[in-house]
């Protein structure tokens, strides 16, 4: 616990020991006329902090601040408040430690981890039993793999599941605007590596593109009117506006196959032109991103 916690946390429990503790027929009285008078109901609340601050002190090793347990357990008191029964000449403190216990409980789950463990009374009664047998069983065992095999028997599962929901279980959020030191600003969020690609990653790409489509405007230029058809209608279509070796057939009135070979020489032709003028690396095959972006009017006027 940190000293300014320690010191309000101190000063609220010394403010709360001067309330009186209220006699088993002081406490009655003031249930009784709880119902319908809100003073009677704030002096037996106010009686019952102190319980609160017991049950709230019981769970600060699970490194949830004190001072919310102790806020949690008083929404608890007044839960308890709203539906306790006098007639029934049970304690008030012994009914309501139920419902401090159960919000302190609920938040401490809440704010172990954003990743959910589950809901209801299963996950806090796995939580913390496992918590309870994993302390027993070091005290018994060093050896990790064999207190899985034990912890795995007394909950009726596998070791690989219990080793899961250790990790689960132990394993605690860290934010990522926390300080990598203290004494400078940098936080843990500044050392991830961005998922996106740098500027300079961008320029370079953004560069390439710009030459090869250059690169490739100028070599469709060099082509006859029927190769730039072809490259247009077969390499520069997209998706189904792409035309099958039938089609471009019948478009240029030929057979099929004689479509297959006129292409196959138009991409010839258009693979040297890049090789030989713009280099080895411009290759019809390293085009075909930049042809599908060019836009002429031949293949609009072939249709």
């Amino acid at each position: 616990m940190k000293s300014d916690e320690r010191d309000s946390v101190g000063q609220y429990l010394a403010e709360v020991s001067k309330i009186p503790v209220l006699s088993r027929e002081d406490e009655h009285e003031l249930a009784l006329r709880a119902k319908t008078d809100p003073a009677a109901a704030t002096a037996l609340a106010r009686a019952n902090l102190r319980y609160v601050i017991a049950i709230a002190l019981s769970y600060r090793r699970y490194g949830v601040r004190v001072g919310d347990l102790v806020s949690e357990g008083n929404v608890g008191l007044m839960v308890a408040l709203s539906k306790f029964d006098p007639s029934r000449g049970t304690r008030f403190v012994t009914y309501a430690a139920h419902w401090i216990r159960a919000m302190i409980l609920d938040h401490v789950i809440k704010n172990h981890s954003l990743v959910g463990l589950g809901s209801g009374p299963m996950r806090s009664k796995v939580f913390f039993r496992l918590r309870r047998e994993r302390a027993k069983i070091a005290a018994e065992t060093s050896d990790t793999q064999e207190a899985s095999r034990i912890l795995a028997a007394r909950f009726g599962t596998t070791p690989e599941k219990i080793e899961l929901m250790a990790v689960r279980l132990e394993s605690r959020d860290v934010s990522v605007d926390v300080k990598t030191h203290d004494d400078g600003t940098g936080t843990l969020l500044d050392s991830f590596a961005s998922p996106r690609p740098s500027q300079e990653d961008e320029l370079a790409e953004h560069e390439h593109a710009e030459r090869a489509r250059v690169r490739v405007q100028a070599a469709i230029a060099e082509l006859d009117p029927r190769e730039r058809v072809i490259i247009e209608l077969r390499m520069m279509a997209d998706g189904p506006e792409e035309l099958s070796l039938a089609e471009l057939g019948r478009k240029l009135g030929v057979s099929r196959e004689r479509a297959r070979q006129l292409e196959a020489r138009a991409k010839s032709k258009l693979q040297r032109l890049l090789t030989e003028d713009f280099g080895p690396a411009a290759t019809a095959e390293e085009a075909e991103g930049p042809l599908a972006s060019q836009e002429t009017p031949l293949a609009r006027q072939a249709a």
